[in-house]
């Protein structure tokens, strides 16, 4: 088993993966751009009139999406194992599915406004997924908060601390089994280049800020000279004259 495999980043990146692909097949089906499938069909004719409003526009069939993402990502895993028999594939395909209940949970409803000069006696509904940036941020939570599950596959899986047993597993969980390596520090044997001279930046609080990015060793700034042609201007006929201009530029890197 390679050391990545059951990590909390595995988890994360077969729950985006799982959930990039609902979300891409549902978008083109509500585009008209398969075959297969459209709009979602079940919320055409229903609604409220009473309430002033009704289901119309073109809902995003996620229910497609859904199914087809079991399709490609689930019969492999399964295929290859016999079932979803060891604990590692259970795990993998419980990820996969993590995904999926993100975009379905973040679903939304919007609406337009029918109506004599700007009114809002009617309003036309549909359902539509929330944007990719918004489901990844939620699938982000989850890898924070993922949960170490035990090696030992039994009936199902279960959390690896046994005073939290009784505490149960969500559909929307991220689960891992094997601890992350440090990927702070350079790993020749398991591909891990480290963090030591990479660039940061030193007024950032995001990944890319030297206080993360050094992992706590801080860093080194060093001065750069960058010259470049600047102020260019056309001259008839027919050359371009430029001047020289020179910038010095502080930059970081990780000690």
């Amino acid at each position: 088993m390679s050391c990545f495999a059951g990590t909390k980043e595995t988890a994360f990146i077969y729950a985006v993966t799982s959930a990039g692909l609902v979300h891409s097949v549902t978008r083109s089906c509500s585009a008209g751009n398969m075959t297969e499938c459209s709009c979602d069909m079940n919320l055409r004719h229903g609604g409220l009139a009473s309430e002033g409003w009704h289901w119309g526009g073109c809902s995003d069939d996620i229910h497609y999406g859904m199914s087809f993402s079991r399709k490609f990502l689930d019969v492999p895993i399964k295929n290859i194992t016999g079932k979803s028999g060891s604990g590692l594939a259970a795990m993998n395909l419980h990820n996969n599915e993590a995904g999926r209940q993100a975009v379905a949970k973040l679903m939304s409803v919007d609406c337009r406004c029918h109506g004599v000069s700007g009114s809002c006696a009617v309003k036309t509904c549909w359902k539509t997924m929330s944007s990719f940036e918004k489901i990844g941020r939620f699938l982000k939570d989850k890898y924070e908060n993922s949960i170490q599950i035990s090696d030992r596959l039994k009936k199902k899986l279960r959390r690896k601390e046994k005073s939290q047993r009784k505490i149960p597993i969500g559909k929307e969980d991220l689960l891992y089994v094997n601890k992350s390596p440090n990927y702070c520090v350079e790993d020749q044997k398991l591909g891990i280049p480290g963090t030591q001279g990479r660039e940061c930046n030193r007024t950032s609080e995001g990944p890319d800020g030297c206080n993360l990015l050094c992992c706590g060793r801080g860093y080194n700034t060093h001065v750069v000279r960058h010259v470049e042609r600047c102020e260019c201007k056309f001259v008839w006929c027919c050359y371009v004259r430029c001047r020289r201009c020179e910038t010095m530029t502080d930059v970081h890197t990780c000690k």
